[in-house]
C-alpha cells in the first residue's frame, strides 16, 4: 500500500485480504490490534494494523515480546506481490526509528493477498522471498532471532564432507544437496538407482544438516508405504557416523509416525505422505490405507484441501525429504509438501519429466543403474524368456462348457455355459480370462530350468517374486505355485493389502529371513522400495507399461548380499552376481512410456465425467481426468468388448478418444490454433485461451455428441467378472535367455575400445599401437576398468564376460574373478585370441615355452631357483607385471630373503635382465 486512500475509504478487495490475513495472523498465535489499543504485553506475538513509520504506514508491524520483528503488507486478492516485497523492506528500515526493534533494519517481510503469501529473512545470503502456507508463528520468529543467523545463512556454513563411510555415489548426492541448500534453492532431486543406498544417504545427509553449524529443527523422511516407513526407522536408528562412535539414535529422536501426533522433541519424523494428510486434516487413517502407496490409492481429497493446523504449522520441518518422489508428488498429495516452509530433497531411481518438472529441474546427483552396477553396487540380471501358446496366441473356451466365471472383488465363483465360442487375445489374460493351464505352464517351465538352465546346483528355490495382475490372479498364482513346486502353505505366499494372518511388513521380514518361504506372489506391496536382498528372481506375469514403474519392480532383485547373508536364506548359493528377470509377457520387449498424472480430480465417477461432457464441460481438468480413465479402462477390456466400443464409436477405440483429449492441451497445437485465429503471440492470453477451449471442444465432440457411446463404456466398466478357462491347455514354445541385451552390452564393449584405444595405455599396448609403451602395468589395468565403469560405456568387465559366454558359449570359459582377466577379455573381443580364457592360463603356457627356450639356450634351473620362478609367474598371472621393486617389498618375495636372495640364486648381473625377460615372455 502507498499509504493513501486508507481507513474508511479501502477498497473493498483489500478489506477482504485483511479480514483473511487477520484470521491467518489469528490462527497463527498473533494477536491482531489496532493502533489506538496497543498493549504489548498482551501476548509474545502483536501484529499491529496500521502502524506509522518515517515512511509511511505499514499495514502490520510485527511485534515480538514487545519489540518490532517485522512487516506484514497486505493487497487485493491477484496482486503480484514480488514488487510489493520492495515496499515491505523500505518500512523495516523505518520502523526502528520509531520503536523499540530486534534489529535495525527489522529482519521479516511478509506480503499477503489472503490467497498467496511470500515472506522474505533479511539476514539470508540470498535474500529473496519464499512462498508460504501462512505467516509463522511467535515462537518460531524467536527461535529464528535466537539462532542469530538465519538457517540458510548456516547453511552455507557446512564443513567439508568426510566421504571415507560413504559410497562415491553417495557423497556425490550429498555434496549436490548441500552446494543446492547453500544456494537457496527450494527444491533439489537426487537420482540414485535402487540399491545404491538413498536412504543411507539421507542418514548421512540428516545427520549432518541436525549437527552444528547447520542445526535445522527438524526433518520429514516422507515415503509412501508403511513397511518403507519401518525400513527407513531401522536405517536411521541403526546409522552411525563417523568420529563419534554413538548411533543416530543416541543423538536425535527419530519418530515413526503411526498415531496422530508429531513428538515435541523428535528431530526426524518419518511419516507416510497419506498419514500426514490425515493428520493435517485431523482425521483417523486405516493402518491398510497407511499401507498402500499413495500413488496407488484414490484421489479422493482432491476437493478436500489441507488447511492450517495449529498443531502441526507451516514451519514444523524445516527439510523434507521425499523417498520414491516419483510417487509421492502425484495428483494433490502434493498439496502435503507444499503445506510445509521447508526445503524438499527428492530421492528417486527413475525421474521422469513430472518428477524434473516438481523439482524445477534442478537434478542435483545421478548415478544410473547400469554404473551402479559397473561399481559393484548393484548386480546385473538376465532376461529368460518364455514363450507358451496361450501366452502368445491367446485361446478359444468354447461354447455349450459350463465354465466358471469369478467376480474380481469377491471370488464368489458360479457356472454358466457360453452361448458361442469365446476367443481370446493374450492381452487378455488375467484381465478378463484367467487359464490356470497358462499359469501352470509358465511355473513348470521355470521349476524344470532351475537345475539345468538357471541355478545349476542348488539344492532349493532361489528367492522368487512373482508380479501378478492383480490380487485375486495372486491368490491363484499362490495356488498353483504350491502345487507345481510340491510346497506347503509356507513355501509360497501372497503379499499384498488383502493378505490375512499376517501384516504385510510381517510377510515381507519373513520372505527376507524364513529360508522355508521360497516363493512370494504380489501386485505392488513390494513393486517399491522394498528391501529384500536374497532376492534372485523376478517372474513378470504381468506387463506394465510405465518406463519408471518397471525400473522400480525390475530394481527389487539388484541388491547385493554378502555370501554369507545370502547362504542363512538360501543354503546351497554361494554368492549373488546377479538377477533373473523370467518374462512370461513380454514385458521386458514391450515400449515404456514415461507416468504422468493425468487424472486430475478422482472424485468424479466416469459416469458424472461423461455427464460432464455431454452437457458442454471441456474444462482442462475433466478432459485430462477423462483421458486418464478411458486409457485405464482401454487396457482392461476384453477384446469381444473393445470391437464393440469401436463400432460404436464409428471406428475409434478408447485410447484414441483418450489421446485426442490428451493433445487437446499440447502448448504447440495450442499455439497453431490461436495463430490460425489470428493472435500475434503467446502473450495474447484470451485467444490462447480460446483456442485450448476449442480444441478440448473438438476432442470431446467425438462422446458428447454420441449418447450411446457413453452408455456403452459404462456398461463396459460395470463388467466385473473374469472367465476361468480350465479348458484350454498350454505348451512351452519356446524358453531360454534373451540374447539381446547381451548382445547389446557387447557391442557397446566393442565401441569403447575402437574409441579408447588409443587413449588408454593398456589398449595401446593390446593392441600393438606403436606408440604405446613396452609393458603392461597393473596401474593400466585399473585405468582400464575406471574407464568402463565413467559414463558413456558404464560397463563392469565381469558383465562383460558373462555376456560373451551367454552368447559365445562354445568359445568361453569361465572367469578366474583376478583383475589381469581384463587380458584376456580385450585379446578376444579385438579378434586377438580365439577363446575367451582367464590370463592366468595363458600365463602357464608362456610359461613352459618360456623355459623351454632357456633349456634350449643352455640354461637349466635349481629346484630352488625354480621356486622362486614358480613366484614369479604366480605374481605376474595376477599383476600382469614383474618388477625389481617386486621381489623387495612383496611379502611372498620378502619372507623368502628379497632381492639379496635372488641375486644369490640367479646371479646380481642376470637377475634384473631375467625378471624383464620373464615379464615380457609371461604376458606375450
Amino acid at each position: 500500500m502507498d499509504g493513501q486512500g486508507r481507513g474508511h475509504r479501502e477498497a473493498a478487495p483489500e478489506a477482504r485480504a485483511r479480514q483473511i490475513i487477520d484470521a491467518a495472523l489469528i490462527i497463527a498465535g498473533w494477536i491482531v490490534q489496532d493502533r489506538d489499543e496497543v498493549n504489548l504485553h498482551a501476548g509474545p506475538g502483536i501484529a499491529v494494523r496500521e502502524t506509522p513509520t518515517a515512511t509511511g504506514p505499514a499495514d502490520y508491524l510485527l511485534f515480538l515480546d514487545g519489540r518490532a520483528c517485522g512487516v506484514l503488507e497486505a493487497k487485493p486478492e491477484g496482486t503480484t506481490l514480488l514488487g510489493v516485497v520492495n515496499q515491505g523492506t523500505d518500512y523495516t528500515r523505518a520502523a526502528p526509528a520509531r520503536y523499540p526493534a530486534w534489529a535495525d533494519p527489522l529482519p521479516f517481510v511478509y506480503v499477503s493477498t489472503g490467497a498467496e503469501t511470500l515472506f522474505q529473512d533479511a539476514r539470508d545470503p540470498h535474500a529473496r522471498p519464499r512462498r508460504i502456507f501462512a505467516p509463522h508463528r511467535p515462537e518460531t520468529l524467536r527461535a529464528m532471532l535466537q539462532a542469530g543467523n538465519s538457517l540458510r545463512a548456516r547453511l552455507a556454513t557446512l564443513p567439508p564432507l568426510d566421504a571415507s563411510r560413504l559410497r562415491p555415489c553417495q557423497a556425490e548426492a550429498i555434496a549436490g544437496v548441500e552446494t543446492s541448500l547453500a544456494a537457496g534453492k527450494p527444491r533439489a532431486l537426487v537420482s540414485m538407482a535402487t540399491g545404491a543406498g538413498k536412504t543411507y544417504t539421507a542418514c548421512a545427509l540428516t545427520h549432518r544438516l541436525l549437527s552444528p553449524p547447520v542445526r535445522m529443527g527438524r526433518v520429514l523422511f516422507l515415503v509412501d508405504r508403511a513397511n518403507l516407513g519401518t525400513q527407513a526407522k531401522r536405517e536411521f536408528d541403526a546409522f552411525t557416523p563417523g568420529g563419534a562412535g554413538l548411533l543416530f539414535r543416541e543423538e536425535f529422536t527419530v519418530q515413526h509416525l503411526q498415531g496422530s501426533a508429531i513428538d515435541p522433541s523428535a528431530s526426524v519424523v518419518i511419516s507416510t505422505v497419506q498419514r500426514l494428510y490425515s493428520v493435517l486434516r485431523g482425521q483417523p487413517l486405516d493402518d491398510e490405507d497407511d499401507e498402500r502407496g499413495g500413488f496407488e490409492r484414490p484421489d479422493d481429497h482432491a476437493q478436500r484441501p489441507v488447511t492450517y493446523n495449529p498443531d502441526i504449522p507451516p514451519e514444523t520441518f524445516d527439510l523434507i525429504i521425499v523417498d520414491e518422489c516419483h510417487r509421492s508428488i502425484y495428483g494433490s498429495w502434493r498439496q502435503v509438501l507444499e503445506y510445509f516452509d521447508a526445503f524438499l530433497v527428492g530421492l528417486t531411481a527413475t525421474p521422469g519429466r513430472h518428477t524434473l518438472g516438481f523439482f524445477q529441474q534442478n537434478i542435483v546427483s545421478q548415478y544410473p543403474f547400469e554404473r551402479s552396477v559397473a561399481d559393484g553396487v548393484n548386480v546385473d540380471f538376465e532376461v529368460w524368456r518364455v514363450r507358451t501358446e496361450v501366452g502368445e496366441r491367446g485361446g478359444t473356451i468354447p461354447a455349450g462348457f459350463a465354465v466358471p466365471h469369478r467376480d474380481k472383488e469377491t471370488r464368489r465363483r458360479r457356472l454358466a455355459a457360453l452361448e458361442e465360442d469365446r476367443p481370446y487375445a493374450p492381452s487378455e489374460l488375467n484381465r478378463a480370462i484367467e487359464n490356470p493351464n497358462q499359469i501352470r505352464t509358465v511355473l513348470q517351465a521355470y521349476r524344470d530350468a532351475l537345475p539345468t538352465q538357471l541355478f545349476p546346483g542348488r539344492a532349493e528355490v532361489p528367492k522368487t517374486l512373482i508380479f501378478c495382475q492383480s490380487d485375486s490372479h495372486a491368490e491363484t498364482v499362490t495356488e498353483i505355485a504350491r502345487e507345481v513346486f510340491e510346497g506347503d502353505a509356507r513355501f509360497a505366499q501372497k503379499i499384498t493389502y488383502k493378505a490375512t494372518g499376517r501384516t504385510g511388513q510381517e510377510l515381507i521380514q519373513d520372505f527376507r529371513t524364513d529360508h522355508l518361504f521360497r516363493i512370494a506372489t504380489t501386485v505392488d506391496m513390494v513393486a517399491t522400495g522394498t528391501d529384500i536382498r536374497p532376492l534372485e528372481v523376478l517372474i513378470f506375469l504381468r506387463d506394465v507399461r510405465s518406463a519408471q514403474y518397471f525400473e522400480q519392480m525390475r530394481g527389487r532383485g539388484s541388491r547385493t548380499i554378502l555370501p554369507t547373508d545370502l547362504q542363512r536364506a538360501t543354503p546351497s548359493a554361494e554368492r549373488k552376481d546377479r538377477f533373473i528377470i523370467v518374462d512370461a509377457v513380454g514385458v521386458t520387449e514391450s515400449v515404456k512410456t514415461p507416468t504422468e498424472p493425468l487424472e486430475r480430480d478422482r472424485t468424479l465417477s466416469l459416469e458424472a465425467l461423461l455427464e460432464r461432457v455431454a452437457f458442454g464441460h471441456t474444462d482442462e481438468d475433466t478432459c485430462a481426468t477423462l483421458a486418464g480413465r478411458l486409457a485405464r479402462l482401454e487396457g482392461r477390456l476384453p477384446d469381444p468388448a473393445k470391437a464393440d466400443l469401436r463400432q460404436t464409436a464409428h471406428g475409434a477405440t478408447l485410447t484414441d478418444l483418450a489421446r485426442a483429449l490428451v493433445d487437446a492441451a499440447d502448448p504447440i497445437r495450442i499455439e497453431a490454433k490461436a495463430r490460425e485465429t489470428g493472435a500475434a503471440s503467446p502473450e495474447d492470453d484470451a485467444a490462447w485461451d480460446a483456442a485450448a477451449e476449442a480444441l478440448r471442444a473438438e476432442a470431446c465432440k467425438p462422446i458428447a455428441a454420441n449418447p450411446a457411446l457413453r452408455r456403452a463404456i459404462l456398461e463396459a466398466q460395470r463388467q466385473t467378472e473374469i472367465i476361468v478357462d480350465e479348458l484350454t491347455p498350454d505348451a512351452v514354445l519356446s524358453a531360454d535367455f534373451d540374447l539381446k541385451r547381451a548382445t547389446e552390452i557387447t557391442e557397446r564393449f566393442t565401441r569403447f575400445l575402437d574409441e579408447e584405444q588409443d587413449r588408454l595405455a593398456a589398449l595401446a599396448i593390446l593392441y600393438a599401437r606403436p606408440h604405446a609403451q613396452r609393458r603392461l602395468t597393473y596401474a593400466m589395468l585399473q585405468e582400464l576398468r575406471q574407464a568402463m565403469a565413467r559414463p558413456p560405456w558404464l560397463l563392469d568387465d565381469r558383465n562383460v564376460w558373462a555376456c560373451y559366454r551367454r552368447l559365445h558359449a562354445g568359445q568361453t570359459r569361465a572367469p578366474a574373478g583376478l583383475l589381469t582377466d581384463l587380458v584376456g577379455l580385450v585379446r578376444y573381443a579385438i579378434g586377438a585370441r580365439a577363446v575367451l580364457a582367464p590370463f592366468a592360463p595363458d600365463v602357464n603356457r608362456n610359461f613352459e615355452l618360456w623355459l623351454g627356450r632357456e633349456k634350449k639356450a643352455g640354461r637349466d634351473y635349481t629346484e630352488a631357483q625354480m621356486e622362486w620362478l614358480r613366484l614369479m609367474k604366480e605374481w605376474v598371472a595376477s599383476n600382469v607385471d614383474l618388477t625389481m621393486n617386486d621381489l623387495r617389498e612383496v611379502p611372498d618375495f620378502s619372507s623368502r630373503g628379497g632381492t639379496a636372495r635372488a641375486r644369490v640364486l640367479f646371479g646380481a648381473d642376470r637377475l634384473p635382465t631375467l625378471v624383464d625377460d620373464l615379464a615380457d615372455a609371461l604376458v606375450a
